[in-house]
């Protein structure tokens, strides 16, 4: 479904050359749940980034259902991460003066015109009142970010990148600003996404215990995609008992 082919990334701050991807594949299958697990500095976001079309790579290639989407123009690639793409982020980007139902329908909203916007709202509203319903937030949608605890707020940020029905879900490190509680529930209501709906996630994390909830781990080191280490199938088996 998804594939990236020998992606290469390089930033440039002045002076500064900072290699972040090196060769990468990936390939992703419908329906899966893959975690990329990796050190701060790894690359891992980097490559959710490149794949998610938020970036271009150097070189390499990303693919589609066999068709290149590295290469779209900006509006072709705004509505593929409109429409076939939803991303969920460390940092919940909630708009403050919102409540989270309002939050939640942004994404339904973009590129409604003046002539249609009136039914669009109201469809986007239905919507986005189910989707927080999805998420158990069914008794906070009127409420406004600051009334949200962590767990919520990250849980009103799921609701919104599911609003369009995406069929690829990054979530890239989806629990990092949580406790580690909210933390697993957090994943486990991905994993039961990936189940009933059958959407298909990549999860950036460096949690190794979140991992169990997952199909398949990948690991980044140095820029590249490695082959699993030994000790981490015992780490795994250690966090799934």
């Amino acid at each position: 479904m998804l594939v990236a082919d020998n992606l290469f990334k390089t930033y440039r701050r002045h002076a500064d050359v900072v290699r972040v991807l090196q060769g990468v594949d990936l390939e992703v299958e419908t329906g899966e749940f893959l975690s990329i697990v990796g050190a701060s500095g790894s690359g891992k976001s980097t490559l959710l980034h490149l794949v998610g079309t938020l970036d271009k790579p150097d070189s390499g290639t990303v693919s589609l259902d066999g068709k290149r989407i590295d290469n779209l123009g900006a509006r072709e690639r705004d509505r593929l991460r409109n429409s076939t793409f939803g991303f969920i982020f460390q940092f919940y980007h909630l708009l403050p003066e919102l409540t989270a139902l309002q939050n939640v329908m942004m994404p339904a909203l973009v590129g409604s015109t003046v002539f249609n916007w009136w039914g669009t709202r109201r469809e986007a509203a239905k919507r986005a009142a189910e989707m927080l319903d999805r998420v158990g937030l069914k008794s906070r949608m009127r409420h406004k970010p600051r009334e949200l605890s962590g767990g919520e707020m990250q849980r009103t940020a799921i609701a919104r990148a599911l609003v369009a029905r995406p069929r690829v879900l990054f979530a890239d490190e989806p629990t990092g600003n949580l406790d580690a509680g909210s933390g697993a529930e957090i994943v486990k209501l991905l994993r039961s996404l990936n189940h009933d709906e059958g959407i298909t996630i990549l999860m950036v994390t460096h949690n190794l215990e979140l991992v169990r909830h997952t199909d398949r781990v990948v690991r980044m080191a140095a820029g590249k995609l490695c082959d699993q280490p030994p000790g981490l199938a015992d780490q795994l088996a250690e966090a799934a008992a």
